[in-house]
């Protein structure tokens, strides 16, 4: 049986706040650690039939790029429920979500 293994590194400050993430896996196109702003993983706890999340960012990542990469999450699991379930009012009801919530980032940038 073939195994995958996926390890991230995180560096924190005084405060025990993310100053740096890194990340590496064993079936990446390329080798070595490499560096993000934000990681969001969640894990399915079967015995509490409930989801465990870890949430991390750092402090330079910005408010926009924090929507932006919550909208591509919601659009992800979009995609996923469909591939997996075929479940299409559900998959369509998740991207109708991500679609107004890029409406309202827009319209917030536009502002600015």
């Amino acid at each position: 049986m073939k195994k995958s293994e996926i390890k991230f590194t995180v560096s924190l400050d005084d405060g025990n706040l993310p100053k740096s993430i890194e990340w590496d896996a064993t079936d990446k196109e390329t080798e070595g650690q490499e560096s993000t702003r934000s990681i969001s993983l969640n894990i399915w706890d079967n015995l509490n039939q409930s989801t465990l999340r870890i949430d991390l960012w750092t402090g330079d990542m910005s408010v926009a790029e924090m929507k932006r990469f919550y909208i591509d999450i919601l659009g992800g699991m979009g995609q996923n429920i469909l591939n997996s379930t075929g479940d299409e009012y559900y998959s369509e009801e998740i991207k109708a979500l991500c679609d107004r919530l890029v409406k309202h980032v827009n319209e917030e940038n536009e502002k600015k």
